[in-house]
């Protein structure tokens, strides 16, 4: 694919079906049981039926997928790899990415860049939305170690720079939540494993840099974003914000040539009157929009 089709592709999930798929209709999937093709409608009908009984045996290509680069998933003639480190960074922590199955297949993906630049035995990625000791007995032990922290906020949740100062024991493990904003609020809340590690927030004024994607708030903060910044905070090496951040910059800025559009916040859009739907009737979505609209934590 150009680069152009796959700036569009980012905004147009069509375009990723399968050129078949795109064109079938339950009619064309169905044939008679006696092997025959079911009869064509409408002018040319005799003669349409004959050709048509012929395509049913032409072999179906199915779509194949573009050649991915190995070490950042990309599709080799948009590799990232020019903007990765050279090498994976030396780091001590241990990051545990919890990844909502919807996540896995998205194309601007930014989780196989994160783990392009660490260590593989730094950066483990568990696909799933339900956890339990049973299930994965390694995350468990994880989950229960007192050196085990997991980023997500809220009101129970500790500003992270703050708990390091005061904990006796220095964190070797972070786990992060890669979803949308709904899906990793179900993981977190549906599994209880994940109430055993100490609960930690970021608490920064930067703006998130993914700007190809919307967020809820402008102080949310992509996948790769959130490990940046927490890693340079556990590791005191603000240089690995740096590294950690080039190739999403990279990825949006090519993106953004070849025809993405910046996507504001839904909490910008809607304190200054751009938001481009209705407000919705439901009270229980309605209160959280205008929770958007005064800055407040949903």
């Amino acid at each position: 694919m150009e680069p152009q089709k796959e700036a569009r592709a980012a905004r147009d999930p069509v375009a990723w079906l399968p050129a078949a798929s795109a064109s079938q209709t339950p009619n064309e999937e169905e044939r008679r049981e006696d092997g025959t093709a079911p009869p064509a409608s409408g002018l040319g009908e005799e003669a349409d039926g004959a050709s048509a009984d012929g395509l049913w045996e032409l072999p179906v290509e199915r779509a194949e997928r573009r050649p991915e680069c190995s070490r950042c998933s990309r599709p080799q003639k948009v590799c990232l790899c020019p903007f990765l480190p050279l090498h994976p960074l030396h780091i001590s922590t241990h990051l545990y990415i919890i990844q909502h199955p919807a996540e896995e297949s998205k194309v601007l993906r930014t989780v196989p860049l994160l783990a392009a630049c660490l260590p593989q035995d730094k950066c483990k990625v568990k696909i799933g939305r339900r956890f339990s000791e049973d299930r994965d007995p390694e995350l468990s032990a994880i989950c229960q170690k007192s050196g085990t922290l997991i980023l997500y906020p809220g009101d129970e949740a500790a500003n992270l720079e703050e708990f390091i100062l005061d904990s006796p024991v220095y964190p070797s493990t972070i786990i992060i939540i890669d979803g949308t904003w709904s899906q990793a609020k179900d993981i977190f809340y549906k599994n209880s494993l994940f109430r055993l590690p100490k609960q930690v927030q970021l608490k920064t004024s930067i703006s998130s840099q993914y700007v190809i994607r919307t967020q809820p708030t402008n102080r949310c903060l992509s996948t790769l974003e959130c490990a940046a910044v927490a890693l340079s905070i556990l590791e005191k090496n603000n240089d690995i914000q740096e590294t950690l951040l080039r190739p999403l910059q990279a990825l949006c800025s090519f993106q953004l040539q070849h025809g993405a559009q910046i996507r504001l916040s839904k909490e910008h859009l809607l304190r200054n009157g751009l938001y481009p739907k209705p407000m919705p009737k439901n009270k229980r979505k309605l209160r959280k929009m205008e929770l958007l609209m005064n800055s407040v934590k949903i």
